[in-house]
């Protein structure tokens, strides 16, 4: 008996040695991060798995096998040093380019968008890893020179819009948005001006109050006016130019909307009025509402959920995961969704806040853009209070190309983390 003991601890020494190898050379990680991450990778399998029982589809499996992986390359890339990047950052804005022209060569077309290539029995969509190239890019250039001026701010915009117009000519609207917010948010950490960065919105709001409220575009135009007046140089000239750009955008905005397609149409539009069209471009988020709504407090219960579970909502299991959320697990569960998206967006603000340079700060401000935007953006649409773009909720929708991506943008991080300048122990 006491042989067999030994032979048990020894046996339970030799695998706690295994298993701490994993962690080795990773003692300054963010370990809260980290396990954030891997549970809402799990939750969202089981909430993939229970959208998806009415089918005979493995979805649900392959989050888990694709999460593991990803697991893997996170903790693989957190043990590489970040600043390698730093050199190479032109090469990965190349391959990020090439890959996003070789899906309109190659591509297939789904869902009315070009933005998958197949390779073997899997599609791969080049736009999602874009981000975490675009991001590299970007924190390289404003590593170099800040965002303090304004040739550098426009050098940022002209880098961002080559892979930018690439994505739109897909189209693939949703990533298009996420590389703007991936953009202004590192601009405004790199010391950009508020004012500059609310000069720079401008032309989008221009595009909706222009043509549906022309008195608050009045109005938009003179509050820039006087930003631009009192914030950039050559105050007449870029005053003029300002508010001519907003004007144009505007009257733009007529001709854009004509080349849009009617589903892109309804998407931007319907989410104001989806009774408009409850059995075409509205249903989903009428099914939607409906089920984050039954779900009450406390939720009807995994596997109980009644519009989830007799295929009320199309493609639940992807941009509309959320709302299993809410009618399965109800208000309670769906706080505490929120709450771990925010203590993931915390984490990666005291990455950025605690790097050692600015090259890894950046790194990290640009995954938080990318989370907490998709985030916030896919919550909102599936509530009915923005338009329905196709963004995945970030580690709980399905999604091998945005599940990796989002792993490897951890992996980068935590590289960020575990890289700082170690903590004193007296």
């Amino acid at each position: 008996m006491v042989r067999r003991q030994s032979l048990v601890s020894r046996k339970l020494s030799d695998f706690g040695e295994q298993f701490s190898f994993i962690f080795r050379d990773l003692a300054q990680m963010d370990r809260l991060l980290f396990v954030l991450v891997t549970g809402l990778t799990v939750f969202g399998g089981l909430m993939i798995r229970s959208a998806e029982r009415h089918t005979t589809a493995l979805d649900w499996w392959q989050h888990w096998l694709f999460g593991c992986v990803g697991v893997a390359i996170a903790l693989f890339l957190a043990r590489c040093r970040y600043e390698s990047l730093l050199k190479w950052h032109w090469l990965t804005y190349l391959l990020t380019n090439l890959s996003l022209i070789a899906v309109i060569v190659l591509g297939v077309t789904a869902n009315g968008a070009q933005s998958w290539i197949n390779i073997g029995s899997f599609n791969v969509q080049p736009s999602e890893f874009a981000k975490v190239g675009l991001i590299i890019t970007l924190a390289a250039l404003l590593h170099h020179r800040p965002a303090d001026n304004l040739f550098a701010i426009a050098r940022v915009f002209a880098v961002t819009a080559v892979p930018w117009v690439l994505i739109m000519a897909q189209p693939d609207l949703g990533t298009g948005l996420v590389f703007g917010a991936i953009t202004l948010g590192m601009i405004y950490w790199a010391n950009a001006k508020l004012p500059w960065m609310i000069i720079l919105l401008s032309p989008l709001a221009s595009v909706f109050l222009f043509n549906l409220l022309f008195p608050a575009w009045i109005v938009l135009a003179i509050i820039i006016a006087v930003l631009a007046w009192f914030t950039l140089p050559y105050r007449f000239l870029s005053t003029f130019i300002v508010v001519a750009t907003n004007l144009a955008v505007g009257k733009l905005g007529e001709v854009f909307w004509g080349l849009l397609k009617e589903y892109q149409k309804d998407r931007l539009t319907l989410f104001l009025h989806p009774e408009k069209n409850p059995l075409g471009g509205g249903y989903q988020l009428i099914q939607s509402r409906i089920a984050i709504g039954s779900g009450e407090l406390l939720g009807r219960g995994l596997h109980q959920g009644t519009q989830t579970q007799l295929n009320f909502i199309p493609e639940q299991h992807t941009d509309f995961i959320f709302s299993v959320v809410g009618e399965e697990f109800g208000f309670v569960g769906s706080i505490l969704v929120l709450i771990a998206f925010w203590l993931v967006c915390w984490r990666l603000l005291v990455i950025a806040n605690t790097a050692k340079e600015n090259f890894g700060s950046l790194i990290a401000i640009g995954v938080l853009s990318m989370i907490a935007f998709q985030a916030i953006l896919n919550i909102s649409m599936t509530v009915g209070l923005a338009p329905i773009t196709g963004i995945p909720l970030p580690w709980l929708s399905y999604g091998r190309s945005s599940l990796l991506t989002n792993f490897i943008a951890l992996g980068l991080v935590e590289s960020v983390a575990n890289y700082r300048p170690r903590k004193r122990l007296y």
